[in-house]
């Protein structure tokens, strides 16, 4: 599988040409671990209870998934500091990242 295409900063994966904020770079590698687990079990947990029909269930799974993304640094607070915004969900062809964007092989 094709390693995603990642902003040169390191802050955002591009999917579909939209920019979606990476885990910070700077947690323990054992506590990135875990929490990225305790995501895909939120996430299972999710599906599950969607195809259920359960609401109770998915808004409780839904809950830790965002705890989980909270917790990795892709939801919540920016773990830069350097006070640019936080661009999750803008199109990568425009703002900052524009002519980086356009400088990319079709398809990356």
């Amino acid at each position: 599988m094709p390693q995603p295409t990642t902003t040169p900063d390191g802050r955002y994966l591009v999917v579909r040409g939209r920019l979606w904020r990476c885990a910070d770079p700077d947690l323990d590698p054992e506590v990135r671990d875990r929490l990225v687990h305790e995501l895909m079990a939120a996430r299972r947990a999710k599906g599950d209870a969607m195809r259920a029909r359960d609401a109770e269930a998915r808004e409780l799974a839904r809950a830790r998934v965002d705890a989980a993304k909270v917790a990795l640094g892709e939801r919540g607070p920016v773990w830069w500091d350097d006070g640019a915004p936080d661009l999750t969900g803008h199109l990568a062809r425009t703002g900052p990242y524009a002519d980086w964007f356009a400088g990319l092989p079709p398809g990356a």
